[in-house]
């Protein structure tokens, strides 16, 4: 039985404006009742999860807040508070929504992010600053950790303190809370004993591995074998859910150096087919910019969105 997808990345902007051309310009300008209407149609998918990719942006000449915070100036926005918007749409619809810790560096240099401590401080300061602000919605259901680290070497040193501090931050200010992480490299992971035995040291509830069908580095052919070896290691290491991130993108030109364009239902139902025996719950990176409901004042990004939006609803909407 294939899985459906059950939850979306969700961002106020792309981190590359390369990629999200087609729908940052259009986002910058939307509106509180625009925003809310974004996790309506999400919901309309049956979708249950959020997952906010910033809670604040440094990118470039681009440095911005989504939420109010001494950290960062606020984001120029029509909407004032856009991270209580997409909270209080969450809790109208039923949907649990993942909290960005990030990114309070430089977004393209991860592994400064990870290691630096001012860049820590500023991250923990942001989490006490959404706990005390959004803490109560019903709709937080946890924290995310976007800044990411490839798996070919699996839980290395770095990105394992990185990980088990912030869910150490998240728990003590949230204590009910669940952490995502999303890590890319999954093609090049070894599930074998050695990543077992990191899995069992690493506190993330919650492992939503990247496809990577979108970047070209995987193939729908190729992605079962390594999800059923994921499924071994999680099930001796008896620690975090495995999810997948199902990528619903191609590029328009050069991976990673192009626009990000809807792929088609054909390859996405592939995707889904493969992983499906072998995960918890199915992630899409991402609703946003890559379907839109047909008839929605919250249109943004390309045109074929609408189409992927009314593909994948008959698929597996009934």
């Amino acid at each position: 039985m294939i899985k459906p997808i059950r939850g979306t990345w969700f961002e106020f902007q792309h981190p590359n404006h390369t990629e999200g051309k087609y729908w940052n310009p259009i986002c910058r300008h939307f509106r509180a009742a625009q925003w809310e209407e974004k996790v309506a149609e999400i919901a309309s998918l049956q979708m249950k999860y959020l997952v906010l990719m910033s809670s604040s942006l440094v990118y470039g000449d681009c440095v911005e807040s989504y939420f109010k915070t001494d950290i960062y100036p606020a984001a120029d926005f029509p909407c004032e508070d856009p991270v209580g918007t997409l909270l209080e749409a969450a809790d109208q619809y039923g949907l649990k929504v993942f909290v960005s810790c990030g990114h309070y560096g430089e977004c393209t240099n991860p592994y400064r992010n990870m290691t630096d401590p001012e860049i820590q401080a500023r991250a923990f300061r942001a989490m006490e600053q959404l706990a005390e602000q959004y803490g109560a919605h019903p709709s937080f259901y946890g924290w995310y950790l976007p800044d990411e680290a490839g798996m070919e070497d699996g839980f290395v040193e770095h990105f394992a303190r990185y990980i088990n501090a912030y869910a150490a931050q998240g728990h003590r200010l949230l204590p009910d809370s669940k952490v995502l992480i999303a890590p890319y490299g999954t093609n090049l992971l070894k599930a074998d004993d050695t990543y077992t035995a990191q899995l069992e040291r690493i506190d993330a509830d919650i492992i939503a591995y990247q496809d990577e069908v979108g970047v070209r580095k995987s193939t729908p052919d190729q992605t079962a074998a390594l999800y059923e070896a994921l499924r071994r290691v999680h099930d001796r290491a008896g620690r975090s859910a495995l999810w997948a991130d199902v990528e619903l993108f191609e590029f328009e030109g050069e991976v990673y150096k192009s626009a990000l364009l809807p792929a088609e239902i054909q390859r996405i139902q592939r995707q889904l087919e493969s992983i499906s025996p072998y995960v918890d719950e199915v992630l899409c990176y991402q609703y946003m910019g890559l379907m839109n409901r047909p008839g929605t004042n919250a249109f943004c990004g390309h045109p074929d969105s609408l189409k992927l939006y009314e593909d994948y609803r008959s698929l597996f909407i009934s």
